[in-house]
């Protein structure tokens, strides 16, 4: 039987390896984002460091923001999203969507397989 040497098409990574992308929707006048992004910038920065942030930005039309983490743990993405500078100003919500990740694209693996600390 021969074996599929595309690692995307294989089995999960991990069992139960889960990845949240948070989409930030900004509910305030862009101002007051602009106020707060210098402390909202410098949390992600921590959460980097954490190792529980693979990759974040703003929507280009300056309607919000997209943030991708990893974790096993829902709750744990929530009370990230919770301390955001942004959502404890009250400029932005923040919506969590759960996914297995099942594909992803060569070299992608090690961002997503690293343990957050």
């Amino acid at each position: 039987r021969a074996v599929d040497p595309d690692p995307r098409r294989a089995a999960p990574l991990r069992p139960g390896l889960t990845v949240f992308l948070v989409l930030i929707r900004y509910t305030r006048p862009i101002a007051e984002v602009d106020a707060a992004r210098p402390a909202h910038r410098a949390f992600l920065q921590e959460q980097y460091r954490a190792g529980l942030l693979v990759c974040s930005g703003p929507r280009p039309d300056r309607t919000g923001g997209v943030l991708l983490a990893r974790s096993g743990d829902r709750a744990a993405v929530e009370a990230m999203c919770a301390a955001d500078p942004y959502a404890l100003a009250g400029v932005a919500v923040h919506d969590v969507i759960e996914f297995d990740c099942l594909s992803h694209a060569d070299g992608f693996a090690p961002f997503l397989l690293s343990q957050p600390q």
